[in-house]
């Protein structure tokens, strides 16, 4: 089991980006990496809660990569610790038949107010065999770019 952190200074408040990590219509908008597109299930924000939520692979790309089906991602995650405005805990498993892309994988991701912005880490822990170290790495750069563009 591998463990990634990527982090990025964002010209937002720690209140705007707790708020863009929380809400589903703004999770469906930046969360899916690169040109994928997200759409939301569930959602149930509260410790012990979860949402569920698939990410689509753009049409555009030929290859079979989903952990799901052929152009799908979708993954169940649930919130194991919500403090307002720095620190976001979820648990997070994939729907997937690939015993190597099952498991909990834990997101930890913290704001820390930085001049007239904030550090956004995310470490990943516990990432499933099946998922590269340095994809997980390069998706979660774009992710942190496309919520960058979402709250600047």
């Amino acid at each position: 089991m591998s463990t990634t952190k990527n982090s990025r200074y964002i010209k937002a408040t720690p209140e705007v980006l707790y708020q863009a990590f929380t809400e589903p219509k703004a999770l469906e908008t930046w969360m899916a990496p690169g040109e994928m597109t997200g759409k939301m299930h569930s959602f149930d924000l509260r410790e012990g809660g979860s949402y569920e939520m698939s990410l689509y692979y753009p049409e555009s790309e030929k290859q079979t990569q989903g952990k799901s089906s052929n152009k799908e991602d979708r993954y169940k995650a649930r919130f194991v610790e919500l403090t307002p405005n720095k620190k976001i805990v979820q648990a997070i498993t994939f729907d997937s038949t690939d015993e190597n892309l099952t498991g909990e994988m834990i997101m930890e991701v913290t704001f820390t107010k930085k001049d007239k912005g904030t550090e956004v880490s995310i470490i990943f822990k516990n990432i499933p065999p099946g998922i590269k170290p340095e994809d997980n790495e390069q998706g979660t750069e774009m992710t942190l770019e496309k919520l960058a563009k979402y709250v600047e």
